[in-house]
């Protein structure tokens, strides 16, 4: 869940995303047009690969491939702890690499051939599969410092956190229960196919199992106090992490097995793909297709 901190980040990951999509409607003309077409568009100094915008984004984008480096070594060494939690670490890792594609197609200014696109599609390959490592990671019930929780301690969160949506709606505790256990899926089958339908099915039924609540909540009576809807969101969210850490508990060693084979996979993509943007780095420089030099 987001705290109250990362709000400021994540805002400003929104503005620049804005930014961004600015750049490619204001750019439009100029992308939809032939090559031979663009040298004569006035656009084609500042929107080119190497004019000043699409030059600026290829070297953001660099520096931002380089900066996701950061963050293996942050969860490698631990002396590293004074930069902050991992949690945040991979909060900021994530929102950066969200942001490498428009970035990069400004750059290419939305031409992915040659040296270009065998970075950019790299690239996507690598983005693609920290989506999917986001996700599975997502599954492994954590502490806010990023330390992932014991078997007990998701027992013990789950019991505060029944205790605290009966405390918010007046429900009964075992009715509840009964209601959000109807969130949890078949046990998982053996595999990773297997288990990964099990993760989209645990995600269907928890939102099934919600709307129960809303509906347990809503039989009770009409509602008029202003606290109410307030008191029902609060409920909801309290009932979705109920939800989650059951099922989560369930799945514990199935995710971890899957995520093992996620590791396996996504370091030497990643590592490709930086060897790809680093080699289209070195040619540009020898070109001389820059306007730094």
């Amino acid at each position: 869940m987001p705290q109250p901190q990362d709000r400021p980040r994540r805002r400003g990951f929104k503005l620049f995303v804005l930014l961004l999509g600015a750049i490619c409607l204001g750019g439009l003309p100029y992308y939809t047009e032939p090559m031979a077409e663009r040298v004569r568009s006035p656009l084609h100094p500042w929107l080119k690969s190497s004019g000043y915008i699409g030059q600026s984004a290829g070297l953001l984008a660099l520096a931002i491939f380089l900066f996701l480096w950061l963050y293996p070594a942050r969860k490698k060494f631990r002396w590293l702890a004074f930069t902050g939690t991992i949690a945040r670490w991979l909060d900021v890792h994530v929102l950066a690499a969200l942001a490498l594609p428009l970035l990069v197609a400004i750059h290419a200014a939305w031409r992915f051939e040659g040296l270009i696109g065998l970075g950019f599609w790299s690239m996507m390959v690598v983005w693609c599969s920290g989506l999917a490592g986001r996700y599975i990671y997502a599954r492994i019930p954590r502490s806010k410092a990023g330390v992932e929780l014991t078997i007990e301690e998701i027992g013990t969160q789950r019991k505060a956190l029944l205790a605290d949506i009966a405390g918010w709606s007046g429900l009964d505790a075992n009715l509840i229960e009964t209601t959000l256990a109807a969130g949890q899926a078949p046990p998982a089958r053996r595999g990773i196919l297997g288990t990964l339908r099990s993760m989209v099915a645990d995600d269907l039924a928890r939102r099934r199992a919600t709307r129960a609540l809303r509906r347990l909540w809503r039989a009770r009576g009409p509602r008029r106090r202003k606290d109410d809807r307030r008191m029902l969101e609060v409920m909801l969210r309290l009932g979705r992490r109920e939800m989650a850490l059951a099922q989560q508990a369930r799945m514990l060693d199935a995710t971890h097995d899957v995520f093992r084979y996620w590791h396996v996979l996504h370091r030497p993509v990643a590592i490709a793909a930086l060897l790809a943007v680093l080699i289209h780095v070195a040619v540009v420089v020898a070109l001389g297709a820059t306007w730094l030099w």
